[in-house]
């Protein structure tokens, strides 16, 4: 592996792209930095600092904070330029997604030429509809940011809140989710990865630093803090690659269904008689189901806390299902379990499967074509959602399981930041981005006969779509860009100097 890593540098292209993406990485951060015109910086930077001393955030409403931080890897807690992230395209994604699957008309363009850039089209539209109503929203809530979640004690940080403001801010927000969304795009084409989606990674590994931490103030240097604690930081080090261990393992798990093919002759060559493999995946939904979960939650504790903010049965069902407690988790487990199998059940099309099976003249062997394949696929991958749904469950509660671990040694639970590492949304897309980068790398590799990163076997994926489709930056592109990114920093640090930070 580590001769792997080495040979990146040896091949060109990719080391051209592995630049590209660094740059564009440095970018997207200091962007998060970039607070929004009329708002108090130094409200923001002294109320971050007291949390940090504190520990940071836990009970209700912890895991809901914690979500919109790694979403947007910071800006919302500073309120920054790039404070929604790149979530309004994500939820645009998943709508356009869902739609497609559901709508005859959008199905069918989907399967057409050029359909596919057609229904981007279309995802960039409802991403600028969703930026502005949630970008409106959050102008609006930021005469009171205590109600924000993640936010919960901050003073006032806009002095003059008018329509001058909102304005301001909803074009300012809507702009740097635009600015995101395209910086993806060119790291997609240009750079590894899918960079949305490595957007999103960054996002969560910029709170690892903070996470670290607060683990370390918790349980080395705090106050309950002795022998038992340093042991159970042992403890948690060898739990987390277990967990990592078990993550990789279950993503990458799937299902071969054997294909075989009839022999044909055509003319004095003989087509087919080959024996090929129809993968299933175990966790075939992703983190989807986890997604569509805390998203749905998170609805009523919104309509709730903005129409009886006081009520007493409006604040006991807002910290039921504000995130941080039993409930939360035990309603999420449940419905993380019934969207595991609705995702598949909308997007898992055996029929269409059996169909381009038996024109392309391929069997299940032991299985009539037709009909009798599309059953049998339906229930081997009914089996296999049924043991990925359970998987889900138990990595989103994990997090909480984590937490309460400790309540007999220091007598505390420790924070969701550094929970959220063990378990949720955070570590499934931090290991299928990171796999799906380390498949891409392998590719350029093994093309230019270079050994990859196991030497038995590749890591399991589907290469052909992991190849980037625009060119690689040339060589001045490069210089230039890291020149500004260079200059970037020096004022960066220029004025965190002189304003004393």
């Amino acid at each position: 592996m580590i001769s792997a890593f080495a040979s990146t540098w040896k091949v060109p292209e990719l080391r051209e792209r592995i630049l590209f993406t660094l740059a564009m990485i440095v970018i997207i951060r200091l962007g998060v930095h970039v607070t929004l015109p009329g708002v108090d910086a130094s409200v923001i930077a002294e109320y971050l600092a007291e949390k940090q001393k504190q520990g940071g955030d836990s009970g209700a409403g912890a895991a809901v904070g914690a979500m919109l931080g790694f979403f947007s890897g910071g800006g919302l807690q500073k309120m920054g330029v790039f404070a929604l992230g790149i979530m309004p395209y994500i939820s645009a994604s998943i709508m356009m997604q869902l739609m497609t699957a559901v709508v005859p008309k959008l199905s069918k363009l989907a399967r057409e030429d050029g359909g596919r850039e057609k229904i981007n089209q279309y995802t960039r539209f409802i991403t600028i509809v969703i930026a502005l109503v949630q970008g409106y929203l959050l102008a609006i809530s930021l005469e009171n940011p205590g109600n924000i979640p993640g936010l919960q004690g901050i003073g006032t940080v806009v002095p003059n809140h008018d329509w001058l403001f909102i304005f301001m801010t909803v074009l300012t927000i809507v702009t740097g989710t635009l600015l995101l969304m395209w910086l993806g795009d060119q790291i997609t084409e240009r750079g590894l990865g899918n960079g949305i989606s490595l957007i999103i990674t960054v996002n969560i590994i910029s709170a690892l630093p903070g996470a670290l931490v607060i683990t370390w103030q918790t349980l080395v240097t705090g106050p309950n803090a002795g022998p038992g604690a340093s042991a159970f930081l042992v403890f948690l080090v060898a739990f987390l690659i277990f967990v990592i261990a078990a993550v990789i393992a279950i993503t990458q798990a799937q299902r071969r269904i054997v294909i075989q093919y009839a022999k044909r002759v055509m003319g004095r060559k003989q087509l087919g008689g080959q024996t090929q493999y129809l993968p299933l995946k175990v966790n075939y939904a992703g983190v989807m189901p986890i997604i569509f979960a805390t998203a749905i939650l998170s609805l009523p504790t919104f309509v709730l806390q903005s129409a009886f903010p006081t009520a007493e049965w409006s604040v006991k069902i807002q910290n039921a299902l504000a995130g941080g407690g039993l409930t939360y988790y035990l309603v999420a487990g449940v419905m993380i379990f019934f969207f595991s199998y609705f995702w598949v059940a909308t997007m898992f099309q055996p029929s269409e499967i059996s169909e381009n099976l038996k024109r392309s003249g391929g069997y299940i062997p032991g299985v009539r074509p037709g009909k009798p394949t599309a059953d049998f696929l339906d229930f081997t991958m009914t089996r296999l959602t049924f043991a990925g749904a359970i998987f889900l469950t138990i990595i989103f509660i994990l997090p909480w399981v984590v937490s309460q671990m400790p309540r007999g040694i220091i007598g505390s639970e420790l924070p969701f930041l550094v929970t959220s590492f063990f378990g949720g949304t955070s570590l499934l897309i931090l290991v299928g981005v990171l796999l799906d980068m380390m498949r891409q790398i392998e590719t350029h590799l093994l093309q230019r006969h270079y050994d990859g990163f196991l030497r038995k076997g590749k890591i399991k994926g589907r290469y052909d779509r992991l190849q980037n489709s625009g060119d690689r930056a040339s060589k001045g592109t490069i210089v230039y860009l890291w020149v500004f990114v260079a200059i970037l920093i020096v004022v960066a640090v220029s004025y965190a100097i002189y304003t004393g930070w």
